[in-house]
């Protein structure tokens, strides 16, 4: 008669608890890199929208030689005052007279949490600025 020998099969509990270490190590490097991808890619929203809101300021003073001028589509009592298209920033003139407007872009909801741009700024000249702990990487 042929004898099978006595080999157990599967894993041993040092083999599960290595593997179980390899995809701890994985995942705290990766959560940490996407959640960074994702508020970056939000930033994108709010840059939109302040380019599209000059451009609307900028359509303005060539029909009526002011920014500030109320039948501006983007002008409502003299505040200028949008939200952008996926809800992540609010986008508000600061400064609005006839020559000259700065907007600022601030994140809403989750966006909230960009402690590296808390506001992205836009003036008429086109300069972009932004404030928080790393205003360079916001543009």
């Amino acid at each position: 008669m042929l004898q099978i020998p006595n080999r157990s099969r599967g894993f041993s509990l040092i083999e599960l608890m290595i593997a179980v270490v390899i995809v701890g190590i994985l995942a705290a490097i990766a959560i940490p890199m996407y959640s960074d991808y994702v508020t970056r890619s939000r930033r994108a929203d709010g840059q939109a929208t302040l380019m599209q809101v000059a451009q609307e300021l900028e359509r303005c003073y060539t029909q009526f030689s002011k920014y500030n001028d109320n039948s501006c589509s983007v002008v409502n009592g003299g505040v200028v005052s949008e939200t952008s298209d996926q809800g992540f920033y609010v986008v508000t003139a600061n400064k609005l007279d006839e020559s000259a407007f700065t907007l600022t872009a601030t994140p809403q909801n989750e966006q909230a949490d960009d402690t590296d741009c808390k506001k992205l700024i836009l003036t008429h000249l086109g300069e972009e600025s932004a404030t928080g702990d790393d205003p360079e990487s916001c543009w």
